[in-house]
């Protein structure tokens, strides 16, 4: 999509991204939970722990956010390791929108922070997602049984990695 554009997160973009962590598939396919409401999404936002990035994919005519990545550093011994997690908007799957963020993310993590390993969660039955990370060099590296509850039963998820060239 050349209409969407890269940058940081801002605060003025919440209610977009809150929006995306209400939506159905963002709740199905990530940790976000229904009926969560938007001042506690707001607070989220707002406090991060240490060591987070947020990148936004925003079209460039009206900056409206239709997905956002975060990329958690870590310190000490696991200093050369980031962790990511990704949201696109229902409304904006399988339009490249992901491609976007993955790229941008890794661009900062290998380029800028020096890291060394990033690595992601992802449930097994999410093969759009799965697909993505494959294209970026991520590879499966276990399975973790009954990771999560989700809609009345427990689901697995698989591990992945890249790890620098």
């Amino acid at each position: 999509m050349t209409n969407v554009t890269i940058r940081a997160f801002e605060m003025v973009d919440w209610e977009d991204v809150a929006e995306i962590f209400l939506a159905p598939k963002c709740q199905s396919g990530t940790m976000q939970i229904p009926y969560q409401s938007r001042d506690e999404i707001k607070r989220k936002l707002e406090n991060p722990p240490q060591g987070i990035h947020r990148l936004v994919a925003v079209f460039k005519d009206t900056q409206k956010v239709v997905g956002l990545i975060t990329l958690r550093t870590y310190q000490n011994r696991r200093v050369h390791v980031g962790s990511l997690g990704i949201f696109v908007h229902d409304d904006y799957h399988n339009r490249g929108i992901g491609s976007k963020l993955m790229a941008a993310a890794i661009d900062l993590a290998e380029n800028w922070l020096s890291l060394k390993r990033l690595e992601l969660e992802v449930y097994t039955d999410n093969v759009a997602a799965i697909h993505l990370y494959q294209k970026y060099d991520f590879e499966i590296e276990g399975t973790f049984k009954k990771y999560a509850f989700r809609n009345g039963v427990y689901v697995d998820a698989y591990t992945m990695a890249r790890l620098k060239k």
